[in-house]
């Protein structure tokens, strides 16, 4: 699996975020309802897909345009209050508190018309904000996509194995709703390319998504600006400007800022001590990988293995 810490250095920048970020499978819930109905959400720290198998439903987020999902779309949502209904006009109740009950996997309201299905990821570090401010809070994949055909198998697969008492059930159901999360990616930019907007639009662009799997593939070596844009084709003015469009960044400051929240990761984890993980983020000197260190989250690095050292939880 692409998204297994111990698995070979990931090749591209979705799957070395996710890495990363250390990511863990949250409770997969099913959603089965009739007549009139509208539940409201908290934003969390997760990376969930709500799959609609029957009937029809709307998606209200702030600040955007009411969503209209029919039987066979697929939606990705961040970290975002929401709320969905059965007509947008209807008063949204609490939603949270159907699932209050940690075992509870499945609410029914009335009948089944319409059905859901919701899984997702949630993240073990607390750098979490890094993938969320790259894609946007919303992402839907209709059934009708070219680029959901994936996706609508490994739905398929992941119904096929949910509410069977088979062995290894639970390990498989985890990784499928990893793989949903990917795939529904994947879909996403296959549908919008570079349309998307933000980091997500940018692995999409030829030049500027290849300039992110250099720093990603790549993240220890003593990059430029003027580097990276010949090895796209670009020249620097042109290729920093681009980058800093797309990205909401400057290059050089994007790969610190990468640099830092992996390096924060390695050791939270214990991957490494100080300086075997300032090495391997670019940094020839531990004095400098210190300074970058305290300016990116106000305190010094400090080794989990350190038996001093305070670890700071995720």
């Amino acid at each position: 699996m692409i998204l297994s810490r111990s698995s070979n250095r990931p090749s591209d920048p979705l799957s070395a975020v996710l890495a990363a970020l250390g990511v863990r499978s949250v409770r997969r819930t099913r959603f089965e309802a009739s007549g009139d109905w509208a539940l409201a959400f908290p934003g969390q720290a997760r990376l969930k897909f709500v799959a609609l198998l029957r009937g029809r439903c709307f998606v209200l987020l702030p600040g955007q345009p009411t969503q209209h999902l029919e039987t066979g779309d697929v939606f990705l949502i961040g970290d975002t209050p929401y709320a969905i209904a059965s007509d947008p006009a209807i008063a949204a109740v609490d939603g949270m508190a159907l699932y209050e009950d940690p075992t509870r996997e499945v609410v029914r309201l009335r009948g089944d018309e319409t059905v859901m299905l919701g899984g997702g990821i949630a993240f073990e570090s607390r750098d979490a904000t890094f993938l969320f401010d790259a894609l946007p809070v919303f992402m839907r994949i209709a059934r009708t996509s070219p680029s959901a055909m994936a996706v609508s198998r490994t739905l398929e697969l992941l119904q096929a194995e949910i509410g069977q008492a088979r062995i290894g059930g639970s390990l498989i159901t985890a990784r499928l709703a990893e793989v949903m999360i990917v795939e529904a990616v994947r879909a996403y930019i296959s549908e919008h390319g570079e349309a998307c907007v933000g980091w997500i639009g940018a692995l999409a662009d030829r030049r500027i998504g290849e300039a992110l799997r250099l720093m990603h593939d790549e993240v220890a070596r003593p990059w430029t600006v003027e580097m990276l844009a010949a090895r796209v084709g670009m020249s620097r003015s042109a290729f920093s400007s681009r980058f800093t469009s797309r990205v909401s960044r400057p290059p050089l400051d994007y790969l610190t800022h990468w640099r830092m929240v992996l390096a924060r990761q390695m050791l939270s984890d214990g991957t490494g001590n100080v300086a075997s993980v300032a090495a391997h983020v670019g940094y020839t000197s531990q004095s400098a990988f210190g300074q970058a260190f305290r300016r990116a989250f106000g305190h010094s690095p400090r080794w989990k293995g350190d038996p001093v050292a305070q670890v700071f939880p995720p």
